[in-house]
């Protein structure tokens, strides 16, 4: 058979036998008489949906102290591995969390002195010996923005009904004022350091009562603290480019949790979007019914990873990855951010013992950085779908071949395909006028494909 041209067709594969990691395979071959009747994947570009705003992870304290311990060359590596847009994934969407969350070295706030309304006392001075130097770190070997999410796990203990960081309690209405403030604050503090903000999301996981730093907001107390507190105190300190995102949960509640805040005209005129998590059961459906209830609100994956343990050499792990990104971004979620960009091979630090699994984990004993399944599954999305892209239309005849398909503001074009099963699997990719092409996918794999028109070539 003739092969695609090498310089328009370029193929990239990762698959749990054969040690192949993100590694650049032999063009395609052109589809023959003899691939008639195989499955087919179609892609037309010129049917497009929404733009991509990018990938990334998530730096926490923990991450950063994990950092910071590696060697001079290691820490480069992760920074390389992570942020360079040409030699690494080219994160350019992360996350970061507002006070402690469970992957901090322990509870602490930006405002500890009780009863300081006036914020006199707020400081990010605990930022500033791990997490801060991390990230101006990252945004140096990106050479280019990361737009930045700030998360708060909890209100300081002070600002609470429970009088504690951890177990849930609830944000005193008389606190109200003072913790949009917080918000101000902590923006202009990050700022005046060098690292942008994008967009804050109101409260992690807020109907979760967790054994860690926590706090819980109904859907009524979430749509009025936006409509009364934030989205006033951010307008009128001259911060209303922040993108603000409600609920940053599950998504088994947040058509509900979407429909209440929405349903609010004065609060929704503060709302970029819901951002959700992949905790507990999938319902990728309620991705799509949020976006096609509201189409003119946002949809932003923000949170994932592997609970109970570091997971090391899982290769499920990846495919967890891989499957959440291609049905959430097919559903209209324009970004993804996974959890802790690195953790030690414990699976922490984490103050209360919540470990989990992270895409880089840290031989703590020889001091080096070992990549798992789900840092190649990033990449195959990170690496090849760029900020701005946008998605167009791709169709799988067989459903065990999931896939997704975004063209590039160059106009080159990446198609995503996932093969879970313990079969290989054989199919003809289309795409739009150009002559099929077959693709041979392993078992367990997750493949790339990039297109470049001629003259791009």
């Amino acid at each position: 058979m003739t092969a695609v041209p090498a310089a328009s067709v370029r193929c990239w594969l990762s698959a749990r036998d054969g040690g192949q990691r993100l590694a650049e395979q032999g063009a395609p071959t052109l589809a023959g008489a003899a691939d008639t009747g195989l499955p087919r994947i179609t892609v037309n570009t010129q049917r497009c949906f929404q733009s991509v705003l990018g990938f990334g992870g998530a730096f926490t304290e923990a991450a950063a102290v994990t950092w910071h311990a590696l060697p001079v060359s290691e820490r480069e590596r992760v920074l390389r591995d992570c942020f360079d847009p040409t030699r690494g994934h080219g994160y350019t969407l992360c996350r970061v969390h507002m006070n402690s969350c469970d992957f901090a070295l322990g509870n602490y706030a930006h405002v500890e002195q009780p009863g300081d309304f006036a914020l006199d006392s707020f400081s990010i001075d605990r930022d500033r010996r791990a997490l801060l130097p991390f990230i101006q770190a990252a945004l140096r070997a990106a050479g280019r923005p990361i737009r930045l999410l700030v998360s708060p796990w909890s209100p300081p203990a002070w600002m609470k009904t429970n009088g504690d960081m951890n177990h849930g309690g609830r944000l005193k209405p008389e606190c109200r004022a003072a913790w949009a403030q917080c918000f101000v604050r902590f923006i202009q503090a990050y700022e005046a350091a060098g690292v942008p903000v994008w967009g804050v999301s109101v409260q992690n996981e807020p109907l979760a009562v967790q054994r860690w730093d926590s706090c819980i907001y109904s859907a009524e107390e979430e749509r009025d603290f936006v409509r009364d507190h934030l989205g006033p105190a951010l307008a009128h300190a001259g911060l209303d480019r922040i993108c603000i995102v409600i609920w940053d949960h599950n998504r088994d509640l947040m058509v509900e949790r979407a429909s209440v805040v929405y349903s609010d005209a004065d609060a929704a005129r503060y709302v970029w979007g819901t951002g959700f998590h992949w905790y507990g059961e999938d319902h990728f459906d309620h991705v799509q019914l949020v976006h096609d209830a509201w189409p003119d609100k946002q949809l932003l994956f923000t949170e994932g990873c592997q609970e109970g343990g570091p997971h090391q050499g899982s290769w499920d792990l990846g495919e967890r990855y891989g499957r959440s990104i291609i049905n959430d971004m097919n559903r209209w979620t324009v970004g993804w951010i996974d959890w802790n960009l690195l953790l030690d091979d414990s699976g922490g630090p984490n103050h209360v013992g919540n470990l989990c699994s992270a895409p880089l984990l840290v031989d703590t004993a020889q001091g080096r950085v070992t990549h798992q399944s789900s840092y190649w599954y990033l990449g195959h999305f990170a690496r090849f779908v760029r900020a701005g892209a946008r998605r167009v239309l791709c169709a799988a005849t067989r459903q065990d071949l999931e896939a997704a398909s975004f063209v590039n503001a160059d106009g080159s074009a990446a198609v995503v395909v996932m093969n879970r099963t313990e079969a290989p699997a054989r199919f003809v990719l289309c795409i739009d006028a150009m002559p099929g092409a077959a693709v041979d996918l392993p078992p367990r794999s997750i493949v790339t494909i990039e297109t470049r028109a001629a003259a791009a070539a």
